[in-house]
């Protein structure tokens, strides 16, 4: 049986049929060539099962954004009119609230031509036919579903130009960003660009579209600070700074707030319900998104020793105090750490922006042995569309793009022998581990290209370039590893140096 699908019309799944010849035997081949190539992006060692967890990661990771231009490049927009894509293959299923995070970071590494040409020219395209004029939220066959928060194509774009990565009309992208953060009738935008915050009695969901807001803003004003636009910089770098709006000080929670400016009563740091001030979420999750200025974070949390403290008892909670069998999405606890849903992703690598990146190292370990594994439930989660598998890849290469649009990689510990990333032009990124056992989970030292690294971050470009990054395991470990100040990752807060623009 042959079957052909199109989202235009019937001559179009005709012709998308006609498009593969030659039968089963060598579409099949073909298609098996093509996923050969694709998985050759990153070789690798592993013991098992790592092996056979990170493999089946890597191919989840590639199923998404998927095709939806027809053979001849025509494609049904957002808009239910048919258009015409030259020079580019248009994809949709962007499920851009959990793919922003390291889905989409990992196809800059991996398939950054497939990033530049076709996912970032996809979501412009998009919002130049949506009825709305904003970017997809989450899309699904062309159409907006309307799901989830955020205007999450801004980071996924903004990453990608902040890499280097071009191929697309950087101008009418950044017009694109702009106009979806400025569309005051989408989920309370309105009240957020008038007050600074979203107010829990106008929207539901409140304090998470504070903060997540607030992290869309500063990518925008990241791009436009690379791109020479001033104005708009300056005007996105205040909005990136609201989210400390909607976090109360004194109680050390992010919290919503009414219309009025009081913080809603009463309040529960686990509660967790559809529609009310978090989105799949509660306090505990909600109180670390602050990706652009986690410094910043800490430092209203009374710095590095309460943060620490605070971290610990995030993951060492009694689970058992709450009952979350009503709630959806929530799987995965590790006390209130819910690795089977995105905003607990992050966290994990937060001790290493309080100067204890071997905190990171034992929290990472504890979550990949109980939350993955080779077996038909080896995922805590539903995959969203790669987002759960692109945590793993990163992870076990040693090192998560806590924020993406920094173009920094916080390091956290290597569970591969040896990785090597193929890269344009022929470069290669290898990973080497020594000492790599169960027995020995800490980081004793890092080298950079045989140069000491001490500092628990890597630069996008210092990948791009091609190398060799170097891990040394120990049983016990390195607490000087990555103290100091200078040796953290990025903070807007702290960061002494400026973006140079185009």
């Amino acid at each position: 049986m042959k079957v052909g699908i199109s989202g235009v019309d019937e001559a179009g799944a005709l012709a998308n049929l006609d498009s593969e010849p030659g039968g089963f035997d060598a579409v099949r081949a073909k298609t098996q060539g093509d996923w050969d190539t694709a998985l050759g992006a990153v070789k690798f060692e592993a013991p098992a099962p790592m092996r056979r967890i990170f493999a089946t990661a890597l191919y989840h990771s590639l199923l998404a954004p998927s095709v939806w231009s027809d053979s001849d490049g025509r494609y049904r927009g957002p808009d239910d009119q048919v258009h015409q894509a030259t020079g580019f293959t248009v994809r949709s299923t962007f499920s851009l609230w959990d793919t922003f995070r390291a889905e989409h970071p990992l196809l800059t590494l991996i398939q950054p031509e497939k990033t530049n040409s076709d996912i970032v020219r996809s979501l412009i395209a998009s919002q130049q036919h949506s009825p709305d004029g904003i970017l997809p939220v989450w899309q699904f066959a062309g159409r907006e579903t309307w799901t989830m928060i955020g205007y999450h194509a801004v980071p996924v774009i903004a990453d990608a130009y902040m890499k280097g990565i071009r191929g697309f009309d950087a101008d009418a992208a950044l017009q694109a960003m702009v106009a979806s953060a400025d569309h005051a009738s989408y989920g309370g935008l309105g009240e957020y660009i008038q007050r600074g915050y979203v107010p829990i009695d106008k929207e539901p969901e409140a304090a998470s579209k504070t903060v997540e807001y607030a992290y869309d803003d500063w990518t925008i004003a990241r791009m436009a600070r690379r791109m020479g636009k001033t104005d708009i910089a300056e005007r996105f770098e205040k909005r990136a700074g609201n989210w400390r709006n909607s976090f109360d000080a004194k109680s050390g929670w992010l919290r919503a707030r009414l219309a009025n400016g009081s913080f809603r009563t009463p309040f529960d740091p686990t509660a967790i319900n559809y529609g009310s001030d978090y989105t799949e979420g509660n306090a505990w999750q909600y109180s670390w998104f602050v990706p652009q200025d986690q410094a910043g974070l800490f430092r209203l949390l009374g710095g590095d020793a309460k943060t620490v403290k605070k971290l610990d008892a995030m993951f060492d909670f009694d689970k058992s105090k709450v009952d979350y069998s009503h709630a959806e999405d929530i799987a995965g606890l590790i006390g209130q750490y819910i690795h089977g849903n995105e905003p607990s992703h992050h966290v994990a690598y937060l001790y290493s922006y309080a100067g204890a990146p071997w905190r990171t190292q034992e929290r990472l370990g504890q979550i990949v042995r109980s939350q993955y594994g080779a077996k038909p439930e080896g995922l805590s989660g539903n995959d969203d569309l790669g987002q759960m598998s692109a945590w793993l890849i990163f992870t076990a290469l040693g090192f998560y793009p806590v924020a993406p649009g920094s173009n920094e990689y916080v390091i956290g510990r290597p569970f591969l022998s040896q990785a090597t990333l193929a890269l344009p032009g022929g470069k290669q990124f290898a990973i080497r581990t020594d000492n790599l056992s169960d027995a020995n989970p800490y980081i004793r030292s890092v080298t950079l290209n045989g140069t000491p690294l001490t500092r628990s971050y890597l630069r996008d470009d210092e990948i791009r370039q091609g190398g060799e990054l170097r891990f040394v395991m120990g049983a016990k470990p390195n607490k000087l590893w990555g103290k100091g100040a200078k040796a953290r990752p990025f903070s807007s807060s702290t960061a002494s140096t400026t973006i140079p623009h185009d």
